[in-house]
């Protein structure tokens, strides 16, 4: 089998074009992701029971059904309730922000969960009320630990993104697909792709090392 690498060095300019779609979709939904993981971990770790079942049902729920499935949910069956079509970047930085959120939530939880309990007690027995102990003593430790499956969440995300391809979103995997709608250069054009994802993850990777040693996360 004969491989074109011409075909594929002329496809790298758009691949990466697609590459940094996806970085983006990537971190906005990272972001977004752990703004509604801090406050679901907080949410399960109250002593209101209410919420304390909402945030169950919302991290059971979302770990407990595809993403595929999610996306489709903003995608097709929102529109029917709200009554117009939702932008293709709404919905799949929407879908896939409050899938990242559950697992953050767990994360953020976790590592809430392993400071010791008298940090918070020596918190409140300073004058300081929960909220406050928990955002200057308890969550700045607890991040120190999290970043190594943060890192991963990160990875796992960037990988779980070309997901969004099915809605006709143009980032990498969608870009491979169009372009190989083109040339019928299969082999090539998901080599490239793969090289690309590749080359992704393992920058993450090394990122997320380099914070572990910088806060010396042990």
């Amino acid at each position: 089998m004969d491989v074109n690498f011409d075909l594929m060095k002329n496809a790298f300019p758009l691949l990466v074009a697609g590459a940094g779609i996806t970085i983006e979709i990537t971190a906005l939904s990272v972001f977004f992701g752990m703004l509604i993981g801090i406050v679901v971990a907080l949410v399960r770790l109250s002593d209101f029971k209410i919420l304390r079942w909402l945030g169950n049902v919302y991290v059971d729920f979302i770990r407990g059904t595809p993403l595929l499935i999610q996306i489709f949910l903003v995608y097709f069956a929102l529109p029917s309730i709200i009554g117009h079509r939702v932008d293709a970047f709404f919905a799949a930085i929407s879908a896939c922000s409050i899938n990242s959120g559950a697992y953050v939530a767990e994360v953020f939880r976790g590592g809430i969960q392993s400071i010791d309990v008298g940090q918070m007690e020596a918190g409140r027995s300073l004058g300081m009320t929960w909220w406050q102990t928990m955002r200057y003593i308890i969550l700045p430790q607890a991040f120190k630990r999290i970043i190594p499956p943060l890192g991963n969440e990160f990875i796992a995300m960037l990988k779980d993104s070309s997901l969004v391809s099915v809605i006709g979103f143009e980032e990498l995997t969608r870009r491979g697909q169009l372009i190989i709608a083109r040339t019928y250069a299969s082999f090539e054009i998901w080599m490239a792709v793969a090289i690309i994802y590749l080359i992704l993850t393992f920058t993450v990777a090394r990122l997320t090392g380099l914070l572990e040693r910088k806060f010396d996360t042990k």
